[in-house]
């Protein structure tokens, strides 16, 4: 997820209880269990305008830098985690299911993927300017922004919503 993910032990009462609440909706055999909460970005702007693309449904997709997961030490998404989204003041925004995930050098991130990330205008030239600049904010330390670097992205569908 592009954003700062918080271990399961570190998830918001509330981003708790609305997770609860999505499992209460599905068979006792269908529940899944909670991949963690993040919210999008790196500053609290970015995190409210991209919390509020995926709850209107405008933003599905996601990329971040392979190397930040690593830094961090945590796994990548997988199809079928389910995540709670939180806005900049921590509150849950919405439940998110992973439906694709795919890894690939910087350069070769699809006009379609960019398009599914739902900001700027939609193209594949702003999604690249606007990453460039995320990326080179936020890679981890010793790691530069490069077009062959590896960009885990990630498809996503909003399954509950606040």
């Amino acid at each position: 997820m592009s954003g700062e993910g918080l271990s399961t032990e570190g998830v918001p009462p509330d981003a708790r209880r609305l997770f609860e609440s999505y499992r209460e909706t599905l068979p006792l055999e269908e529940r899944p269990d909670l991949a963690g909460a993040f919210s999008f970005g790196d500053t609290p702007a970015l995190a409210d305008t991209l919390a509020d693309l995926v709850y209107v449904g405008k933003k599905t997709a996601t990329a971040e830098a392979k190397w930040t997961f690593e830094a961090a030490g945590e796994p990548l998404p997988e199809p079928g985690d389910h995540w709670v989204v939180l806005d900049s003041g921590g509150e849950p925004r919405c439940v998110i299911r992973t439906e694709r995930v795919e890894v690939v050098p910087f350069v070769d991130v699809t006009a379609d993927h960019a398009a599914a990330e739902g900001e700027g205008d939609g193209s594949l030239a702003s999604w690249r300017l606007s990453h460039v600049r995320y990326y080179r904010r936020t890679l981890p330390e010793g790691r530069s922004f490069d077009r062959e670097m590896p960009v885990v992205c990630e498809r996503f569908r909003v399954v509950y919503r606040a």
